[in-house]
């Protein structure tokens, strides 16, 4: 059996990169925010703060807000046909627009 080479966030340079624009403090309202269950929210990966990151398989995916753990919360998202719950931190979640 062939061992694993690279860890969690092996292949990520360029999704866990920020432009230069984008360099900046983080702020505490990103930290703060909240969420209530049902809400339609973006996986958008704050490359400042590793801690409650996803896998990098899910970014970008749009997600419903199913419950909260902890300071996290519990996103279910579809991944193929399945359908598959990821915690999150809040720092790493953006709200949905719709349009």
């Amino acid at each position: 059996m062939a061992k694993k080479i690279g860890g969690a966030r092996r292949k990520t340079r360029q999704i866990m990169k920020k432009s230069l624009r984008e360099k900046r403090k983080i702020k505490l309202r990103d930290f703060l925010q909240e969420f209530d269950i049902g809400d339609s929210v973006v996986l958008k990966a704050e490359p400042g703060y590793q801690k409650g990151v996803y896998f990098s398989r899910f970014h970008g995916k749009t997600g419903v807000v199913a419950g909260k753990r902890g300071f996290c919360y519990e996103v279910t998202i579809k991944d193929g046909g399945k359908t598959k719950t990821v915690i999150v931190h809040p720092v790493h979640l953006k709200k949905k627009t719709r349009g």
